[in-house]
C-alpha cells in the first residue's frame, strides 16, 4: 500500500505481520514509547518505514534478552555500555550463579548486565577457557 508519494503506508496490522509482531504487541510498544505513534488521525492512521524500523529494533533487542526499560533508553539515545546501576531498596533481581570450575564461580544478572542467553554461554565459555589457559600455562612455568 503505497501513497502518491511512494512512501509506504501500513496498517495497524500490515505492520505487526511485517515486524513478525502482533497487534496488541506493536500498540504496547507505542504505549511505552518504543515507536513512535502513527501518523494520520483515527481512521486514517497509518504506520510508515521508521515505524518499522523501530520495531525491527526492538524486537532484536527483546530477542537479544534487554529489558524493555534498557531499551527504552537505547532508542532515547542512551550509550550501548551503560553506567553501572545500583540497585533500588526492596527491588527484586534473579542473579545466576555459574560454577566454571572448583573453587571459580560467576555471578551475573544477565538482564542488568545486558547479555541475552547465547551471550552468557559465550562468556561462559570463554571465562572457562581462560581459566584451563592460565592453569596449563602455570604447569608449563614449573
Amino acid at each position: 500500500m503505497s501513497s502518491a508519494d511512494d512512501t509506504p503506508r501500513h496498517s495497524l496490522e500490515s505492520l505487526a505481520m511485517l515486524a513478525g509482531l502482533t497487534p496488541r504487541t506493536v500498540r504496547y510498544y507505542i504505549q511505552q514509547g518504543l515507536v513512535d505513534r502513527p501518523l494520520g488521525e483515527k481512521r486514517g492512521a497509518y504506520y510508515g518505514a521508521r515505524h518499522l524500523e523501530q520495531l525491527l529494533q526492538v524486537r532484536r533487542w527483546v530477542d537479544a534478552g534487554l529489558s524493555l526499560e534498557r531499551i527504552a533508553e537505547l532508542m532515547a539515545g542512551a550509550p550501548d555500555d551503560p553506567a553501572p546501576r545500583v540497585a533500588k531498596p526492596g527491588s527484586v533481581e534473579v542473579w545466576s550463579r555459574v560454577t566454571l570450575a572448583d573453587g571459580l564461580e560467576l555471578h551475573l544478572e544477565p538482564g542488568r548486565a545486558g547479555l541475552g542467553a547465547e551471550q552468557v554461554r559465550r562468556l561462559v565459555r570463554r571465562i572457562t577457557e581462560a581459566y584451563r589457559d592460565v592453569r596449563s600455562n602455570d604447569k608449563e612455568d614449573s
